[in-house]
């Protein structure tokens, strides 16, 4: 006996339905939840995903960190033209990435500084692609800081 395609139609129209349906669900339900978890995001999980950046501080900033000094002070200008009281090494900002062995661990804070702020930039930007996650770099370095009247130091380099 040879059935045409309505009466297959016909008797198949439950499950059709009903293969519908859960594909509707289905696809609603992957759907509508995302408002949700863009509306409110887990602000752990946002800075997470965040890319480490620089934090530039000025030169007052700078004096009150360091009176409880609490991170590694890098003087990364060159040629070697003074330093600031407490800078704990001089590493030319161009070979940053060939010292990290006297820098602390990738999650230790880190403040850098050269003569203007353009070096001290360039190499704190090469520790966040190294990993680095607490850079700092003062802006307008050693000139900004004798012109707010502090003196630098000299180790005779």
């Amino acid at each position: 006996m040879k059935t045409n395609w309505r009466e297959t139609v016909t008797k198949q129209a439950p499950r059709i339905a009903l293969i519908v349906l859960a594909a509707t669900l289905a696809l609603a339900a992957c759907s509508a939840p995302a408002a949700q978890f863009t509306a409110q995001p887990d602000a752990q999980l946002a800075a997470a995903q965040q890319p480490a950046q620089v934090t530039k501080i000025d030169v007052e900033q700078l004096a009150t960190m360091l009176e409880n000094k609490d991170f590694a002070f890098v003087n990364v200008h060159i040629p070697y033209a003074g330093e600031i009281a407490g800078t704990d090494a001089n590493i030319p900002f161009d070979e940053i990435a060939s010292h990290l062995d006297e820098l602390p661990a990738k999650d230790a804070k880190i403040v850098l500084y050269c003569r203007s702020g353009n070096m001290s930039n360039q190499a704190s930007q090469e520790l966040i692609k190294l990993g680095y996650t607490d850079v700092y770099d003062v802006e307008g370095g050693m000139n900004a800081w004798t012109a707010s009247g502090r003196q630098l130091e000299s180790k005779g380099q």
